[in-house]
């Protein structure tokens, strides 16, 4: 009797673990919350780009980040020295003018909140209230005119 109570003593202790464990497996479901305390998130992708803006449809298979904005670092070549800038641009800015973005999340290494006075958080703020200063909408490429067509090349005499 004695070693059926130490028996059935084991499991009890294990309870509590069991419980932590299904508790921390459970949270990490598809339909978990995604709320941030802040407005913004910077969602980073297993290709090494950074997104930033607003998250939405946290239940979906697929997240949808919208108001997006990246950085892009440009750059000019001044003999030597090479100075680069980093500039915030807005998407949508593209040919396809994309208002959107939906995120497949077995590509999202991590999302996290974007402080409002942060330095990502400043430009977007400042892009909120000078749309035009973001950036410009990337030209359309000019069109090509058809070549003309080739000359046929010239037929030998015919030897006599």
């Amino acid at each position: 009797m004695q070693r059926l109570r130490q028996i059935f003593r084991l499991p009890r202790r294990l309870v509590p673990v069991f419980v932590l464990l299904a508790a921390l497996v459970g949270g990490c479901g598809r339909g978990s919350d995604l709320s941030f305390p802040t407005e913004y998130q910077a969602v980073f992708l297993d290709n090494g780009q950074v997104f930033f803006g607003k998250l939405a449809d946290a239940g979906s298979p697929f997240l949808t980040l919208r108001e997006v904005y990246y950085v892009q670092t440009v750059g000019e070549k001044v003999e030597k020295d090479q100075k680069k800038a980093n500039i915030l641009i807005k998407r949508g800015s593209e040919w396809h003018g994309p208002d959107f973005m939906r995120l497949n999340p077995r590509h999202i290494v991590l999302i996290e909140p974007v402080a409002p006075d942060s330095r990502v958080g400043q430009l977007i703020r400042e892009a909120r209230q000078h749309p035009a200063a973001v950036a410009p909408p990337a030209p359309a490429p000019a069109p090509v005119a058809p070549a003309p067509p080739a000359a046929a090349p010239a037929k030998k005499a015919p030897r006599r």
